[in-house]
């Protein structure tokens, strides 16, 4: 025998009922299921990516996953809701600006420096040190062997960063009088750190810039510059040349979640981090941290 079919209102009464019951279990099941994706300057990367490994293993909340492609990519890629936060070592142009709009917000985290290095064998031999003058004319193609800066007698082979890393703008703006600086001596491209360092440590002629993290350790030599050269101290009172700030970016605001992952790294163990990979804290000279949200 069937069973009595249900009034209309017991009927929308249970579907109301499962209706809410499935949002409730994907408004959790979303909790759980954030993503915040970080893609930009692969400078910042090795930091960032380690913050988000801790903080990743600390809650199940939400998921931050890092990938580089430059500064330029990662100010784009935030700009167009194709990442929630940007890496930059570089701020936003007035050009980015004017593409996008005036809705970055801006995260200092760090300090870092460029380094200009050399491979072990140039340094042994005598280059210890350069003028920016000097450099400028090496990326111009005006000096090109290194007995003309004291020196073995060979050619120089200066390796640059591709249009677009937050490094290689800096470096050109510092040393070369402007962002967009032609650099009609450099012989290489290459698009990361990394990359500049093998390139660097396979040749024994080369000239590269980097990240001062990534010249602190392997067979490269990072260089002082008119006389100063880059450690923590210099860094932090601006008196080494290459020294730039370090910023996280966000668009039109910034979320909770977004909010969250930035405040772990301005705390102590993000600066902590931030320290053991080369860098120098957000906050003042004496090594305080940044502040939160």
């Amino acid at each position: 025998m069937n069973e009595p079919e249900r009034p209309p209102r017991i009927r929308l009464l249970m579907a109301a009922f499962l209706i809410l019951a499935a949002a409730g279990c994907l408004e959790e099941d979303e909790r759980n299921n954030i993503n915040l994706v970080i893609t930009g300057s692969t400078t910042v990367l090795p930091a960032v990516e380690r913050c988000a490994e801790v903080f990743n293993r600390a809650q199940d909340d939400m998921r931050v996953q890092v990938s580089s492609g430059g500064s330029g990519r990662g100010i784009q890629d935030v700009a167009t809701g194709l990442a929630d936060i940007g890496m930059a070592s570089r701020e936003v142009k007035d050009s980015e600006v004017r593409i996008f709009g005036d809705l970055f917000v801006e995260h200092l985290i760090g300090y870092d420096a460029i380094a200009v290095a050399v491979s072990r064998e140039i340094y042994d031999a005598g280059v210890r040190g350069l003028s920016s003058e000097e450099v400028s004319r090496i990326y111009s193609g005006e000096i090109t062997r290194w007995s003309e800066v004291g020196g073995p007698n060979v050619m120089i082979l200066p390796v640059a960063r591709i249009p677009g890393s937050g490094t290689g703008d800096t470096f050109n703006e510092m040393i070369m009088g402007s962002s967009r600086a032609e650099t009609e001596g450099v012989e290489v491209n290459a698009m990361e750190n990394a990359e500049i360092k093998t390139l660097i440590v396979q040749s024994d002629k080369a000239i590269g810039y980097l990240g001062i993290g990534y010249a602190k350790t392997g067979d490269i030599r990072p260089l002082a510059i008119d006389g100063v050269s880059p450690s923590a101290e210099n860094v932090k009172s601006l008196a080494y040349k290459l020294s730039r700030p370090l910023y996280l970016y966000t668009w039109d605001g910034t979320s909770e979640a977004e909010a969250e992952f930035i405040n772990f790294v301005l705390g102590p163990e993000g600066q902590r981090i931030m320290e053991e990979e080369g860098f120098f804290p957000a906050g003042t000279s004496d090594g305080d941290g940044g502040g939160s949200f």
